[in-house]
């Protein structure tokens, strides 16, 4: 995620105008909440978050792939 200045909120402006989050969500797709000036949360709309959850198959089975090509030997010795 890219990080654009012209989403960043502070927590206390976040609790006291959350409309005005919610309108730069629309705008911008996300906000992030600054706690002590560090990003410490994301506001993201319901359908981007609900995208960014579901992995599909053929990710999951291509990074299941990597990890056994990765670690061929230590499950080769596991085997044993």
């Amino acid at each position: 995620m890219r990080l654009n200045t012209n989403n960043l909120v502070s927590i206390s402006e976040a609790n006291q105008n959350f409309s005005r989050v919610a309108r730069l969500v629309d705008e911008h797709g996300a906000a992030v909440i600054l706690k002590n000036n560090v990003p410490r949360y994301v506001l993201l709309e319901y359908v981007q978050f609900q995208g960014e959850e579901i992995a599909d198959d053929a990710d999951v089975l291509a990074i299941g792939k990597a990890i056994l090509a990765k670690h061929r030997k230590a499950f080769e010795e596991l085997a044993k």
